[in-house]
């Protein structure tokens, strides 16, 4: 791979990056995995070609890295909320089946 080729990989992971955060603002897991897998390969297929970058490849770099951590907040921050969820309906069970218990006692 050549380094304009190295660049254009990195260019589209950066456009993947911006796609995978927005589809984690959204809370689309299976989506996200899917693009990051292909950003993954883009990343690796760049490494190779960009063995020293250069100062634009380095600000390409660093964009990827802050939509990342973007990307990780989100997605963390829905599977805090799911979690809750989850505890609440397990809450909500055992006080009807509580309530059943009771209930039939008197």
């Amino acid at each position: 791979m050549t380094r304009a080729e190295g660049r254009e990989a990195l260019q589209r992971a950066l456009e993947i990056s911006r796609e995978l955060a927005a589809v984690a603002d959204r809370g689309k897991i299976e989506a996200a995995i899917q693009l990051d897998a292909d950003r993954l390969q883009l990343l690796k297929a760049a490494r190779c070609a960009l063995t020293q970058p250069d100062e634009q490849e380095r600000r390409l770099l660093d964009e990827i890295n802050v939509l990342n951590a973007r990307a990780i907040g989100a997605l963390m921050h829905h599977q805090r909320t799911m979690a809750r969820d989850l505890d609440m309906m397990a809450a909500g069970r055992r006080a009807m089946r509580a309530y059943a218990v009771n209930g039939q006692r008197q």
